[in-house]
């Protein structure tokens, strides 16, 4: 690799878990009776069972039905080896290629907990990589996963616990830390993260630049005053938040990049305010990144659009705007927040087919939906928002 990684220790693929996922690579007809057997688990654990060893069975339908979810995540998830966690918090494939493209190439990147090595996979492309995790198991399967990927001698294993890693302070960083600290579910609270918030922090101050991988949702506000933080979404999911930090840090402290796209804004969210305006001919909906990332000001000065209420994220205009940052759509009413009222406006539509959304007006759908007309064939989107401080519905259809 370099000069950076000759001294490092090879990591130990010795123990139980490791031996039974060497077993399973070493048999994968395994995996093509897996995709034939059919009924239910235990049924297909029984027919299974009946050529092979109980624990492979288990630990091969688990990998399968991981595979096949994975798929909305990686171009080659049908070969890949995932475990559960590990699926759960893995970069998906255009999100961590996205990252990768930030740091200078052909620098090397230290992958910090590469759980199955989904960004260690991004980074290898253009860089040399040191993954490091306290799991043998984890360092197999971003091994493994390389192999799958074609970069494998372009990673380098290291296993050891992250506190404890001493990273070349000139060096470039990623970093994902564990989000469920042994929990079931995961923390949104930077301080419950295993390493915690301190940790994070002086991460930030030891290395040359990089980023963490923290949740959309985590309270990463104010924690980070000298980083840049982005946030990420994929086909209009927010995926993450990262905090950018040294060299890799933009000049402005918040950026929202739509995937797949590529598209990013980046600004300062209180340096603008747009007006508030009456509703106008379309509304838009901001991508998710751009509503978490607080830009709403920033999103519809630069696509030429207005608020309807300083509280409510939704926007609007006269004419059709198009923007990989908002979802339009085509009013047809605005309506009091008067459920006789939004029934007769829908049966005059023909409306029957329903899309509800509502952010900051507390709603049972449900409810509102089951009294709904629904004889109509029509598909329109219902928004329950405030206009200028007071609750209207919105009915209109995507363009």
């Amino acid at each position: 690799m370099n000069a950076l990684t000759e001294n490092l220790p090879a990591p130990c693929h010795t123990d139980a878990d490791c031996r039974l996922l060497e077993e399973l690579r070493l048999r994968p007809e395994i995996f093509t009776v897996v995709g034939e057997v059919q009924g239910s688990e235990l049924a297909r654990q029984a027919q299974l069972r009946k050529a092979f060893p109980d624990d492979q069975v288990r630990l091969a339908l688990l990998i399968h039905d991981l595979r096949l979810r994975a798929a909305a995540k990686f171009m080659r998830a049908d070969r890949m080896w995932f475990d559960r966690v590990g699926f759960e918090q893995c970069t998906a494939e255009p999100v961590a290629r996205h990252k990768a493209s930030r740091f200078p190439r052909e620098t090397p990147v230290w992958d910090l907990c590469c759980g199955i090595g989904g960004d260690a996979l991004a980074l290898a492309a253009e860089h040399p990589v040191i993954a490091v995790d306290k799991l043998p198991a984890a360092m197999w399967r971003t091994q493994a996963n390389a192999e799958v990927y074609g970069v494998a001698d372009r990673i380098q294993l290291f296993l050891n616990d992250i506190e404890s890693c001493e990273i070349p302070t000139d060096g470039f960083v990623h970093f994902d830390p564990d989000r469920r600290g042994g929990q079931t579910t995961r923390a949104n609270r930077l301080e419950d993260y295993q390493p915690g918030l301190e940790f994070l922090q002086q991460l930030t101050l030891r290395c040359r630049g990089g980023a963490i991988k923290v949740g959309p949702a985590s309270n990463f506000g104010g924690k980070f005053p000298n980083a840049e933080i982005e946030l990420i979404s994929l086909h209009g999911e927010c995926k993450e938040a990262t905090v950018w930090f040294g060299e890799l840090a933009g000049p402005q402290p918040c950026r929202a990049t739509v995937l797949p796209s590529g598209e990013t804004l980046t600004g300062h969210p209180l340096s603008v305010v747009v007006p508030i305006t009456p509703l106008g001919a379309y509304v838009y909906d901001p991508d998710p990144a751009v509503v978490r990332a607080g830009m709403i000001d920033l999103c519809a000065e630069r696509v030429g659009l207005t608020r309807l209420d300083a509280a409510e994220e939704y926007l609007t205009s006269d004419a059709l705007e198009t923007s990989p940052f908002v979802t339009p759509f085509r009013v047809i009413a605005e309506l009091p927040n008067n459920d006789r009222a939004l029934r007769h406006c829908l049966r005059a539509h023909s409306a029957g087919k329903y899309e509800i959304k509502c952010r900051h007006v507390r709603l049972d759908v449900e409810k509102l939906r089951r009294q709904l007309p629904e004889e109509g064939s029509a598909a329109v989107t219902l928004m329950l928002a405030r206009l200028a401080g007071k609750t209207r519905w919105i009915v209109a259809e995507r363009v």
